[in-house]
């Protein structure tokens, strides 16, 4: 048999998986101790346990990253897929999958373009949800009774909102203070909001009329808090109309879009919550005296229409002995009338008496007086007719322009006071000092006009009523 040849002889030491995969941890942990490594962050998921993983990524390379919970509550924002990052940590390896993978305790965003691109990106989002809708903006109160601020409590902004407000129109100002940066300043932000709108009208804490959400300026990072998707969606989601006014005027940020109305600046943001005082009280002093002016000239239209609708009413006596003359001339012709048609009857006898015999002429007058009986009972019934609608007529006329008499009206307890150029109709007319005539429905009393506001008169009678004695009014 032939001999089996000799097993080869190795001086390498053979390793366990174990401890291949400990020595590799070990390289790699000592040379990539701390890194920051950018890339394109692609598939973030936060697992159940708070921990995060993800994968960064360029055009060639694909690394693995975890970022533990406690790391994760400390991340200044919110990772989204395509996200151009710059992550900082340890490199290591996972024994588990023969894999490597950076254990990440920050994350940056990798420059301002990588900002803009994630804002616009988010812009184009909330846009098409109609959150940034002109039909859906509420109109700002003119003059709002409260006036909800949500910023820091001890920043310059809160203190130029209430100057501005103070020195325009004081109004009650409520603050909400909140942290306008850093971690979790959207949540404070976005919670105020959403706490004005909670309060109830009539309650222990008023409900603003207005809201203004409010910071100074500062860089694209400062303002990033008012570009978080939960600050957006609650301005919009505001029922009480909002004034954001964050940073300097040319900074904007998505609440911008989201508000009723964008202030440029804090102090802004306070002129287009009130009015000026001032200005308020001038314009309501104007339209006060444009309207005492379009009376007075109503009143004197009146007043000339008057004139002239009491000049073309006839006097009641020339209508009276109009009608009275005419029902004088009605009970003559009624007088006349049976006496003249009975002698034309008369005159017809005669005449027919030549030419008849005694019986027919008998006949016939019977027959004629039967006829003037039934004219005499027409002609006074229709006599008596027409003179009870003549009177009628008359009573009616002198009702109508008794109505419209100035005595009528003096009757009800109007006075007129009568200058020396007739009525005096309005307190311009009225001088202090001048003598005047008040005319009551029983007679006149003379009077002297005393100072505006003052009911001193110096009365005397001219005219005593008939039926007692009377005293002034004055």
């Amino acid at each position: 048999m032939s001999e089996s040849p000799p097993e080869p002889v190795h001086n390498l030491p053979a390793f366990t998986v174990s401890e291949l995969s400990a020595s590799l941890k070990r390289t790699v942990e000592d040379a990539f101790g701390y890194v920051r490594v950018r890339g394109e962050v692609s598939q973030p998921k936060v697992a159940t346990s708070g921990h995060c993983y993800l994968r960064l990524k360029d055009e060639t390379a694909v690394l693995d990253g975890v970022i533990w919970r406690g790391s994760m509550a400390k991340l200044k924002i919110k990772l989204e897929e395509g996200m151009d990052v710059i992550a900082t940590g340890r490199i290591t390896t996972y024994p588990g999958k023969s894999s490597y993978q950076i254990v990440i305790d920050s994350v940056e965003l990798a420059g301002v373009g990588a900002l803009l691109k994630l804002l616009e990106d988010r812009r184009k989002m909330l846009a098409a949800e109609g959150l940034f809708n002109e039909d859906r903006k509420k109109p700002i109160p003119y003059l709002p009774g409260v006036i909800g601020v949500v910023t820091s409590p001890t920043g310059a902004v809160i203190r130029d909102i209430i100057h501005r407000v103070s020195d325009r129109f004081p109004r009650r100002i409520i603050v909400w203070p909140v942290r306008v940066q850093g971690e979790g300043a959207a949540e404070e932000v976005a919670a105020a909001i959403q706490g004005f709108n909670a309060l109830k009208v009539g309650g222990a804490i008023p409900r603003p009329d207005v809201l203004i959400v409010a910071r100074g300026g500062g860089s694209l990072e400062d303002l990033w808090a008012f570009n978080e998707e939960v600050v957006v969606r609650a301005a919009a989601a505001s029922a009480i109309p909002l004034i954001a006014a964050v940073g300097h005027e040319t900074d904007w940020t998505l609440i911008d879009y989201a508000a009723d109305r964008r202030a440029p600046t804090p102090t802004a943001a306070a002129e287009l919550a009130v009015p000026v005082r001032i200005d308020l009280v001038a314009d309501l002093q104007q339209r006060a005296m444009r309207l005492l002016q379009s009376i007075g000239r109503t009143l004197s239209d009146l007043k000339i229409r008057l004139d002239g609708l009491v000049r073309g009413i006839p006097r009641l006596d020339a209508v009276v002995a109009e009608k009275e003359q005419a029902l004088d001339g009605l009970v003559e012709r009624l007088k006349l009338g049976p006496r003249a048609l009975l002698q034309a009857k008369g005159q017809d006898l005669n005449v027919l008496s030549a030419g008849l015999n005694l019986t027919r002429l008998r006949r016939d007058i019977e027959r004629h007086v039967l006829d003037l009986k039934q004219f005499h009972s027409r002609l006074s019934r229709a006599s008596a007719r027409a003179f009870s609608d003549a009177s009628n007529e008359l009573a009616a006329l002198a009702a109508r322009i008794e109505s419209v008499s100035p005595q009528r009206v003096l009757e009800r307890g109007y006075a007129m006071v009568l200058g020396p150029d007739g009525p005096i109709t309005s307190v311009k007319n009225a001088l202090a000092g001048s003598k005047v005539d008040v005319r009551f429905a029983d007679g006149q009393v003379a009077a002297q006009i005393g100072a505006m506001g003052s009911d001193s008169a110096t009365p005397h009678k001219r005219k005593t009523p008939a039926g007692g004695n009377q005293g002034s009014l004055f």
